[in-house]
């Protein structure tokens, strides 16, 4: 049952082959006695989900239709507001915050009886590439446990790829849901902005920020795609669009479809041994009928820098409410409101934290505001335009997820600069706003690597239909055992 993908698991639910109470006990049960070797979970919901459950084995059980994947498990990422339990953001400083709402995707998982049976470490605020910054202690990759599993929604990779969970939610920033489903072989999708309501997701860059979904297969993010998107009026950012069933069109024929490689990603950012692992991928997938070409992007040159300008700015003006007074961690040795904001916030706050709200204080200042921020604002303008330069002579872009498979615990802690640029291949999506997806395509080294492709503004469609038959031809093979 665990090593099924989450549409198998539902048709076994709804065949009455397993009931959705078993199907849970055996995921919390796999999540419970994992979690202490990955350190995956920091909060188990097991009432909630074991009740979600038997609503769906009650509507079985008086004859009553199901919707795609009710009943079936999902984790979700910490900075996630699940009415009644914490929502930490893997901080010190919201390590007691139990929000009162729901997010508006907690409503729709909800809403599916779908049984949520926990909430997964990510890094502090959603602000690394590994989950090394989590105030809660390191998330452990299950193909390697002394290497990083990515970040910053490593614990909802690691949940699937260790089966704990057929399905997660996390959140992509700069490539924070892309980058960890590479370094552990699993699916995952950004969608674009807008698609996905953002309300109830704790804010790191709001311009950037965006939910998305985990999965062992296209398939399963598909049908997961169909039930957390959508207009909300709670979220000014949120997109009006016709409905669409995501999982329709997976089989729509492969020919003639062109799809352009960055030189940028492919060649000047990789290794020869990383260029030489991906080319016969392309090769293979060349031979069903793809045209890949080679382009020029130039402004992606820019692209991480201008990322961690903008990106600290909307930082340390959304971190700018944990000062102490109202909710979160207070000192409580201060003897003046000053100081007390002082220390609630230099003890709150973890060393990526500090270092982020600084530097976005010092770009957002008076005096360096057109230097830096409203630089990085233009540059940002160019690489909008770049893709849909790109977009006009191809259906699709394709690169590598990530520049390495996943490193050691540690390797890259002492040198930020290094840590960053585990996300240089996928920043510019965010940037742009558009959708990408990340899908295993091999191992190097006896370790996951990931092939990134990213699609217009909206066409979900067509980029979930490519990277399904992409996975079919490419077959990754997972026989973890945790």
């Amino acid at each position: 049952m665990l090593q099924l993908s989450a549409i198998e698991i539902f048709k076994k639910i709804k065949n009455k082959e397993v009931s959705s109470s078993e199907v849970t006990t055996e995921f919390l049960s796999q999540s419970r006695n994992t979690n202490k070797k990955l350190n995956s979970y920091l909060t188990f919901t097991e009432d909630l989900a074991l009740k979600t459950a038997q609503i769906v084995d009650k509507k079985i059980k008086a004859g009553e239709p199901l919707r795609p994947l009710e009943g079936v498990p999902i984790a979700i990422k910490d900075n996630l507001c699940l009415e009644g339990f914490p929502a930490t953001c893997s901080s010190k400083i919201l390590e007691n915050f139990v929000p009162s709402y729901n997010a508006t995707v907690i409503e729709k998982i909800l809403a599916n009886n779908m049984p949520i049976i926990g909430k997964t470490n990510m890094d502090e605020f959603a602000m690394g590439s590994s989950t090394e910054t989590s105030y809660f202690g390191v998330t452990k990759n299950p193909w390697d446990t002394a290497c990083v599993p990515g970040g910053s929604s490593g614990g909802s990779a690691v949940s699937i790829a260790s089966n704990q969970s057929p399905l997660a939610l996390g959140s992509d920033t700069g490539g924070s849901i892309r980058q960890p489903a590479s370094l552990c072989g699993i699916v995952g999708l950004k969608p674009t902005y807008g698609r996905v309501s953002r309300y109830g997701l704790i804010a790191f860059a709001s311009s950037l920020d965006q939910i998305g979904t985990f999965s062992k297969t296209v398939e399963d993010t598909a049908h997961l795609l169909n039930i957390i998107c959508g207009y909300d009026k709670k979220d000014s950012t949120s997109q009006n669009l016709n409905d669409e069933d995501f999982a329709l069109s997976l089989n729509d024929s492969l020919k003639g479809i062109k799809i352009g490689i960055p030189e940028e990603l492919f060649n000047e950012n990789l290794n020869a041994d990383i260029k030489n692992f991906y080319k016969p991928i392309i090769d293979k997938l060349s031979e069903e009928g793809v045209i890949f070409e080679f382009l020029k992007i130039p402004s992606f040159e820019y692209a991480l820098a201008t990322y961690y300008i903008i990106a600290p700015a909307e930082a340390s003006s959304n971190l700018a409410r944990y000062d102490g007074v109202r909710f979160g961690y207070r000192d409580s040795s201060a003897g003046t409101m000053t100081e007390m904001m002082e220390l609630s916030r230099s003890q709150g706050f973890g060393a990526e934290v500090k270092r982020r709200i600084l530097i976005g204080t010092y770009v957002l200042s008076s005096g360096y505001y057109d230097a830096y921020y409203k630089k990085a604002q233009q540059i940002r303008t160019l690489i909008k335009d770049d893709f849909h330069k790109a977009f006009t002579k191809y259906d699709l872009i394709l690169s590598p997820t990530t520049p390495t498979p996943a490193f050691k615990i540690g390797e890259k802690t002492a040198n930020p600069l290094d840590m960053y640029l585990s996300d240089i291949m996928t920043i510019p999506v965010n940037l742009a706003g558009l959708p990408g997806i990340s899908i295993p395509c091999g191992l190097y080294n006896k370790l996951p690597m990931g092939l990134q492709l990213i699609g217009k503004e909206f066409a979900e469609s067509k980029l979930l239909n490519v990277a399904h038959q992409f996975e079919q031809i490419l077959d990754f093979k997972r026989n973890l055992k945790i």
